[in-house]
């Protein structure tokens, strides 16, 4: 069954190939990959983020607040059929602790919720509960509504001493804010070079030990980075840059 729920700091890195490649051996000698990594292969993970018509989640996101929240749906399948399960989430950070609460549904249930607030039924009070978060979330603003699509290719460890103690690793970072559904297949621009991955750490308590040691002897450095962020900063300075040509061909 699918976590519902947790707690957690989350810790980003911005690795290079070289880097990704040093570090390898040493987290297989201290973490197992997770269940999706069948045969230690990647997985792909694809969301859909909402937002309001002027953006406002993700703007206020990157100021960097000390409360902040977000609404994704994401299908492990791409693309995604109608009635294939799909989780909608909410994740909230707050002084940098990160709480997650989502639910299954099918896409089409899912669209249909965000559009009607109609609710697919659910036996577990656990479900209940989390759908009357979400219906509290949607309230709170105007016209909720898909407003980006990315996906990556993930491989994901958790400790062989603590498994609570999670690790990802991702690349082929892909953006667009076009043909906003899951049910349409991964393409897009890439968020980050193709040679570069997003590591982040995921740790209920203090990072341990061999892997604090590991970063400082690779020279790895903590980045903060927002997958959502730096898409939503790269289409405001496409926007902006076609404006500054439009006008410049009205007075030209």
């Amino acid at each position: 069954m699918a976590i519902s729920t947790f707690q957690r700091r989350e810790v980003k890195f911005r690795l290079s190939t070289e880097q990704y490649e040093a570090l390898l051996p040493i987290v297989h000698a201290h973490m197992n990959p997770d269940q999706y990594c069948i045969d230690g292969r990647e997985y792909g993970i694809f969301n859909l983020y909402y937002d309001t018509p002027d953006n406002l989640l993700i703007r206020r996101s990157i100021a960097k607040p000390y409360y902040k929240e977000k609404l994704r749906l994401r299908s492990y399948y791409s693309p995604a059929a109608p009635d294939s399960p799909v989780f909608l989430e909410v994740k909230k950070k707050i002084g940098g602790i990160v709480t997650k609460r989502r639910v299954t549904m099918t896409v089409t249930d899912a669209e249909a919720y965000i559009q009607t607030r109609v609710r697919p039924y659910y036996e577990r009070f656990l479900d209940q509960q989390i759908m009357k978060e979400m219906d509290v979330f949607l309230n709170s603003y105007n016209s909720i509504a898909p407003r980006q699509y990315i996906s990556y290719q993930r491989a994901a460890f958790f400790g062989k001493d603590d498994p609570d103690f999670r690790l990802t690793f991702d690349r082929q970072l892909t953006e667009r804010r076009s043909d906003l559904t899951l049910t349409k297949g991964s393409y897009g621009r890439l968020i980050i070079p193709e040679d570069q991955r997003i590591m982040e750490i995921k740790v209920p308590g203090a990072i341990p030990l061999w892997m604090s040691n590991a970063l400082s002897e690779i020279g790895i450095r903590r980045h903060s980075f927002s997958k959502y962020g730096r898409a939503y900063l790269a289409y405001v300075q496409e926007q902006t840059e076609k404006q500054q040509q439009e006008r410049r061909s009205i007075y030209a």
